[in-house]
């Protein structure tokens, strides 16, 4: 992990924050129902900062290596448009996305859990991870939650990049007018 004043000006420059599901947006947990059908609970605090970011014009999507349409229902919940499940190769997945909003890797950035997300943490600008990641991959994020995957860590990324950009006093003014 870098220091925190290095994460906040490699945040700055986020034009793009990708997130992966389990473990982050969510706590990990796979439920399923008789019918074989995936159950997964989202936050609501992680929503809603997936949608302060969108509203300040920072994109957001999802690469994930599970297929669900509870997430595909959430997404679509969210606006989020940039939706890629059962992805094998991250990092191509990553680089294919970039190509298509026209960004560089200097302007986006990625939050994980676990070695599967390291190919994509270690080619963005800004790596987040949740405190119950691996050493491996804790110790190659530049930001490490406090919060649990699941449990508002997405909304604490979300929050810093909004501070590092000098945009959260404003977005937050608004909703006290």
């Amino acid at each position: 992990m870098t220091s925190a004043a290095d994460a906040a000006t490699r945040a700055s420059q986020l034009r793009i924050m990708l997130f992966d599901v389990d473990g982050v947006l969510t706590d990990g947990t796979l439920l399923y129902g008789e019918d074989g059908e995936k159950i997964k609970a989202f936050n609501t605090l992680d929503g809603h900062g997936l949608k302060m970011l969108a509203e300040v014009g920072i994109r957001t999507g999802i690469i994930t290596g599970r297929r669900s349409r509870a997430l595909a229902l959430r997404c679509a919940d969210l606006g989020i448009s940039i939706l890629h499940q059962g992805v094998a190769d991250k990092a191509a997945v990553f680089a294919n996305v970039l190509s298509e909003c026209g960004l560089q890797p200097d302007q986006a950035g990625y939050m994980g859990d676990d070695v599967v997300d390291l190919p994509v943490m270690v080619r963005c600008a800004f790596a987040a991870a949740v405190p119950a990641a691996p050493i491996d991959v804790r110790s190659r994020a530049h930001y490490v939650t406090q919060a649990d995957g699941g449990r508002g860590a997405a909304r604490e990324v979300c929050d810093f990049i909004l501070r590092a950009q000098g945009k959260f006093d404003a977005l937050i003014a608004g909703y006290l007018a």
